[in-house]
């Protein structure tokens, strides 16, 4: 323990970063700006290539920033495992994502902690990052590393620091994010804690492993069932003819008591959509339910057949079939100005929009093309904009209200404009072709 907190103190400390992606590479890019080396970690091969010639892999970590890394010296990517032995300190940052039943997949964790163990030796401190039920880091991770014979908290060091990652936030990055930190025993969140303090400019200890992972989920709940909550209002208020996003605008006035959430075609990103869940099968355990959660949820996942509803409604007013129709996906991120597609709802639209018979293209200047995802295959390429393509469309689903999308052209030269993002809010000609959903 002394020889690991002097490395960290002198910042001779290396660092391993295990799982390359949205969560892994920007914590590469704090560490290696603070002087750190860092070793990455990625069993993707393609991933590991594209880092080390200096060409980055995600939108808001730009080439420049993966050149200087790799030009410095102080970051190299691997697929090689074996060298998690060279390193003090373990960052595992892997996904967690949903079994069909909407239960806890936990391949990837267990997975990297059976093969960190392979490589363990005496002294190293072992983070886990990835969103998760309470309980994981010292039911699971644990005893997968004590199988090597050392013992947690004596020999190594277990900590548990949630990643708060928000892709294409222009106000907050990885180094001003507050890093919750909760430690298998005292010494372990120290240790967790002065590594972190290295890099991000305010630490956030905790008492225990339990208290970080469920701050992670309660600050993922909190969003999730607030955006169903406007999801809902939104259905409703349409009935009534009543604007959602001006009603909200209204409410926004309050300076204190109210906090805007948006409505949407459905939630996108890995954290939102999907931890929430981590929960309701942990509290299960317990006997207890978690209606909201469930609820919520309930909800949400109902946005995207909402807004083929409200596509088809609009289809029947001028005497039109969404089967043989051609639409046009905008945006296929999550949300807006970022390359991400995880969990977005603009896959669900169109393979839901494909079983109603419809032709679906997408345009989106980050995602070129698609690429294989656990659930999904599209296999397709973005379409280049232009008025008459625009034109060829019987409907323009705006998914994702990226920032360079020109709104007024757009409305212009589409026959019909479905807008589930208030995207088309200040268009003032063309109205009577918009349609919100």
């Amino acid at each position: 323990m002394r020889d690991l907190k002097k490395r960290i103190a002198t910042k001779k400390v290396v660092v391993g970063v295990l799982g390359l992606g949205y969560v892994g590479l920007p914590l590469v890019r704090e560490f290696t700006s603070a002087g750190l080396k860092v070793v990455g970690f990625d069993i993707d091969e393609r991933k590991v290539n594209t880092l080390n010639s200096g060409r980055s892999i995600i939108k808001h970590v730009p080439h420049a920033q993966v050149r200087g890394m790799v030009k410095s010296g102080l970051f190299k990517a691997t697929t090689d495992m074996s060298l998690i032995k060279t390193v003090d300190a373990v960052i595992v940052c892997v996904p967690t994502p949903l079994t069909k039943n909407r239960e806890p997949d936990m391949q990837f964790i267990i997975t990297s902690s059976e093969t960190i163990a392979k490589y363990l030796r005496p002294g190293q401190l072992i983070v886990l990052e990835s969103t998760t039920y309470p309980g994981t880091t010292r039911e699971m991770v644990a005893p997968i590393l004590e199988k090597t014979g050392l013992k947690a908290g004596r020999d190594f060091y277990l900590a548990f620091s949630p990643e708060r990652e928000d892709p294409g936030n222009k106000h907050y990055t990885t180094k001003t994010i507050p890093k919750v930190v909760g430690g298998l025993t005292e010494t372990c969140c120290a240790l967790a804690n002065s590594l972190y303090g290295l890099a991000i400019v305010k630490t956030v200890p905790v008492s225990t492993l339990e208290v970080a992972e469920a701050a992670k989920i309660l600050e993922n709940i909190y969003r999730c069932i607030n955006i169903a909550m406007v999801n809902e209002l939104k259905m409703v208020f349409d009935r009534m003819g009543i604007d959602i996003w001006e009603v909200i605008k209204a409410a926004s006035t309050k300076p204190f008591g109210f906090n805007a959430f948006y409505p949407g075609p459905g939630l996108g990103g890995h954290c939102i959509p999907i931890d929430p869940f981590y929960l309701t099968w942990k509290a299960r355990q317990y006997g207890m339910p978690t209606r909201f959660i469930e609820l919520a949820g309930e909800i949400n996942t109902n946005m995207p057949h909402y807004v083929v509803e409200r596509t088809m409604e609009a289809f029947n007013n001028l005497k039109k079939s969404l089967n043989g129709s051609k639409v046009l996906i905008l945006g296929l991120a999550y949300k807006k100005d970022i390359d991400d597609l995880r969990e977005s709802p603009s896959i669900e639209l169109i393979e839901l929009f494909e079983k109603r018979g419809a032709k679906v293209d997408y345009n989106d200047p980050y995602i070129p093309r698609t690429h294989k995802q656990r659930e999904h295959n599209l296999q397709m390429t973005s379409k280049e904009l232009s008025s008459r393509m625009l034109a060829s469309y019987d409907a323009v689903v705006i998914s994702t209200d990226h920032s360079n999308y020109d709104y007024n052209w757009i409305v212009k030269n589409a026959k019909l404009v479905i807008d589930s993002r208030n995207a088309t809010a200040l268009v003032k000609r063309g109205r009577n072709k918009i349609v919100k959903a």
